[in-house]
């Protein structure tokens, strides 16, 4: 999208609108940064008790099987993720990824089994490539559906599942990465138990028809508020999850961003699935021997944060670069702030004082596990 372009809208930006929600630019769309209640106070709210999120901008794909066969539509995909799909039992998602001839990663996802079709959630800024990408190399097997009138909302924390037992009771048997279908007063949702923070919770694809209906009857609930982007990114980075275009991206392979749980066993070495997909040769190899670097938490010393960008040494004069950051704020879950970046692999023990240069002058950082807070995903 040029920058000319008018701003998407997605079905739930009048009630945004209504809330009075500050709107930027993000992904070609016009969305909420934040509500009147402020990051800060959306952050912790999600975090005690169950925030929502518009995350309509996201692309929602169908994959179908020409031959009726869901296993053909697996074994297709397998062909542009390095990941088990085969192996992804009806009702349940995977993360993934799509990797380029480098080993670099075009775009991560996650992959839902439906029982006749498999149902993908991209990045809202690589949607329309992600969709091409599949089309060329899936379209003679596969019929591939980009879904425009659905919308995708997201209910996080250790509320969210009380929330939405109101509202459908079998809500509490499901566990995380399961996927269902059930009615939302009385509308008919797709329902994942997994999202973007770090907490307990769910998504939620709702017909756009009826998505402002539903997301507001789900708002008047007293344990949830609305949240923006802003929070949606404090919340990510202490849960230690990687945004697409920061932390990862064509020039980072999965074993670079500390991602190798991503690619199972039956596609690494093992049997007749081993490989076969974009840049296996790199990545294998990385996952047999290492790479070069990686990415790691960081705990800048004291309360100024360290943001995407700056650069890391080894040394408090700036000599001896090992790394970037990629993206930093403060958590105030965390109470401290919070960053992860890239070094090189004699740097990545936990513990490692290394230093950033911000504005000219050179902060202490230490190596830190990641994530910064404990999840709490209902397993």
């Amino acid at each position: 999208m040029d920058d000319h372009s008018p701003l998407k809208q997605t079905p739930l930006h009048a009630l945004h609108v209504s809330l009075g929600a500050r709107m930027v630019p993000f992904a070609g769309y016009d969305m909420p940064v934040q509500y009147p209640a402020g990051v800060m106070k959306e952050h912790l709210h999600t975090r005690s008790a169950a925030g929502l999120f518009d995350v309509s901008h996201m692309g929602q794909i169908i994959l179908k099987p020409k031959s009726g066969r869901i296993e053909d539509a697996a074994l297709a995909l397998e062909t542009l993720v390095p990941v088990d799909v085969l192996g992804l039992a009806e009702g349940r998602q995977r993360y993934g990824l799509f990797t380029n001839d480098t080993g670099g990663i075009l775009d991560d996802l996650m992959i839902a089994n439906r029982g006749d079709h498999l149902f993908l959630v991209v990045n809202a800024s690589c949607k329309d490539e992600d969709f091409a990408h599949l089309q060329k190399n899936l379209g003679g097997t596969c019929d591939l559906t980009l879904l425009d009138d659905r919308a995708l909302i997201a209910l996080q924390g250790p509320r969210a599942e009380c929330v939405l037992a109101e509202l459908w009771a079998d809500i509490a048997t499901m566990r995380f990465m399961d996927v269902a279908e059930a009615e939302l007063h009385d509308v008919p949702c797709i329902i994942s138990r997994s999202g973007y923070t770090g907490e307990d919770g769910f998504e939620i694809s709702i017909p756009a028809s009826s998505a402002e209906d539903v997301t507001r009857r789900i708002l008047e609930h007293p344990d949830v508020m609305p949240i923006g982007l802003g929070a949606r990114d404090s919340l990510r980075l202490e849960a230690g999850l990687c945004l697409y275009g920061n932390d990862i991206d064509t020039g980072t392979t999965p074993v670079e961003a500390a991602l190798e749980w991503a690619v199972q066993k039956a596609r690494r070495t093992d049997g007749a699935r081993a490989g076969g997909f974009p840049g296996a040769d790199i990545i294998l190899r990385q996952l047999a021997h290492g790479a070069g670097r990686r990415r790691v938490g960081l705990k800048p010393e004291g309360k100024a944060p360290v943001r995407g960008g700056a650069p890391l040494f080894a040394d408090a004069e700036g000599k001896s670069p090992i790394g970037t950051v990629t993206s930093g704020g403060f958590g105030p879950s965390a109470d401290h702030p919070v960053a992860m970046g890239y070094v090189d692999t004699a740097h990545t023990a936990n513990g490692t004082p290394v230093f950033a240069e911000v504005r000219g002058k050179y902060l202490p950082v230490t190596i830190a596990a990641l994530p910064f807070v404990t999840p709490t995903y209902k397993r």
